[in-house]
């Protein structure tokens, strides 16, 4: 029987005959080395996604909405490019999501925030 050595480390493997690697950390380094320019993409992504989010629920909204402006928006740190969704109203109107929070753009660079329940 020949003796398998780790993917990660290269030390020689005690245990099932299937195992490939030597322990635990050298499974997740190995699995994290793999994905990592995946993973920081999609890790790029998301936090963009999530400052988004944080910056349109923290407005105090009245009977669902609240207004402001889009030079507010972006001195908050709001990335107009990073959306979840889009929603289109039977009138053709259509509202950009982050989730549930999603915004309107109106005329004069003014924006509706609204929250779907």
């Amino acid at each position: 029987m020949s003796e398998k050595a780790c993917l990660e480390c290269g030390e020689k493997i005690i245990g099932r005959v299937d195992k490939k690697y030597c322990s635990d950390y050298c499974r997740n380094s190995y699995n994290n080395r793999l994905n990592r320019d995946s993973k920081n993409l999609l890790r790029n992504i998301n936090n963009r996604l999530r400052k988004n989010y944080r910056i349109l629920s923290n407005y105090s909204l009245t009977n669902g909405k609240a207004t402001t402006t889009k030079s507010s928006l972006k001195d908050k740190g709001f990335d107009f490019d990073y959306i979840t969704h889009l929603y289109t109203t039977k009138k053709g109107t259509v509202y950009y999501f982050l989730y549930d929070f999603g915004y309107l753009p109106l005329d004069n660079d003014r924006y509706i925030i609204v929250k779907r329940e």
